[in-house]
């Protein structure tokens, strides 16, 4: 039988060794290939939530994918209405756009998974959505009101960190729901091939904990390189999560809204690097609108960037 890369690299436990041999990699150094197999967008970034007459607008922009919105609120879920989803799969093949991830997020950023109980409806229709549309995973989102970190009486969440990254204490209260929830859900995200990523603000530790408490393999984790450059250790949290939980990536910069510019800080090229010593080889999606007026243009940049640095397959 012969092994393909990205099994090699899971198994054997080289590519982090050889990465080690090599040293750092510096911004300037193309990476190794990562097999991403295409650029896509957010939908919010992309200039509107559930809309599928934005579609021409990613195919002029260069995008391959849309990351969609279920919905906006609990009176406005438009992926609910099979009209909508044919909608999107007619536009998506004349303009050959795919919908490779739906995403629960600026609703349960509203009405949180940990604490309300109608959150696990939007869940459930993010999975329907999916697979309606051919997306093989959906995005559950913990900002805002949905935050799984603990906050004390002063407002601000305690940094457990030791050294230069932080470990934030978690509010157990609200993970304990998620995990429950999100086990009654796991078999409906099984028999519907779609996995249920996680994107919130914990470590890769924390994270690993949540997923083996609700004990599918559907339940991974959507890493946003962007979100956690800085705060948490970034690469070592996306070795330790490796091929298998990772479902998904964002791709965005604090300090810039081109990637790839001077102005970033997040080091992309080792971020491809370590992408490429797990194999991934799923999309990566850009969460950023461009500067002001310039969104075709600075989409482009962007996406040239990515496929040259991360050195995606075909």
């Amino acid at each position: 039988m012969i092994m393909n890369r990205r099994n090699f690299l899971r198994t054997s436990g080289l590519g982090v060794a050889a990465m080690s041999m090599t040293g750092v990699i510096g911004k300037n150094t193309l990476a190794a290939s990562t097999g991403a197999v295409g650029v896509g967008i957010t939908d919010w970034n992309l200039g509107g939530s559930c809309n599928p007459d934005l579609i021409p607008k990613a195919k002029e922009a260069n995008l391959d994918g849309i990351q969609v919105s279920v919905g906006l609120s609990p009176d406005n879920i438009p992926l609910r209405d099979p009209a909508v989803r044919n909608k999107y799969i007619e536009m998506g093949k004349r303009y050959g756009i795919k919908f490779h991830s739906v995403a629960a997020g600026s609703i349960l950023n509203k009405i949180p998974l940990g604490s309300e109980p109608q959150s696990a409806v939007y869940v459930i229709d993010a999975i329907e959505a999916a697979k309606a549309l051919g997306a093989k995973n959906i995005l559950i989102a913990f900002f805002g009101a949905g935050e799984l970190r603990l906050r004390g009486e002063d407002k601000r969440y305690n940094d457990l960190k030791d050294g230069e990254f932080s470990s934030f204490e978690l509010n157990t209260k609200a993970v304990d729901r998620v995990v429950e929830a999100l086990r009654q859900i796991a078999p409906r995200a099984e028999d519907a091939g779609v996995a249920m990523g996680l994107e919130n603000t914990l470590t890769a530790k924390q994270n690993i904990e949540v997923l083996e408490r609700i004990g599918s393999k559907m339940a991974q984790i959507y890493y946003d390189v962007g979100e956690m450059w800085g705060v948490y250790d970034d690469l070592r949290d996306m070795r330790l999560l490796g091929y298998d939980r990772i479902c998904e990536v964002h791709i965005k910069d604090r300090k810039t809204r081109v990637i790839g510019s001077p102005e970033g800080q997040v080091d992309m090229v080792q971020c491809a690097q370590v992408l490429s010593d797990i194999g991934y080889d799923k999309w990566l999606v850009l969460e950023t609108s461009g500067n002001k007026d310039k969104f075709i243009e600075d989409t482009r940049m962007s996406v040239d960037f990515i496929k040259k640095t991360f050195k995606m397959a075909g």
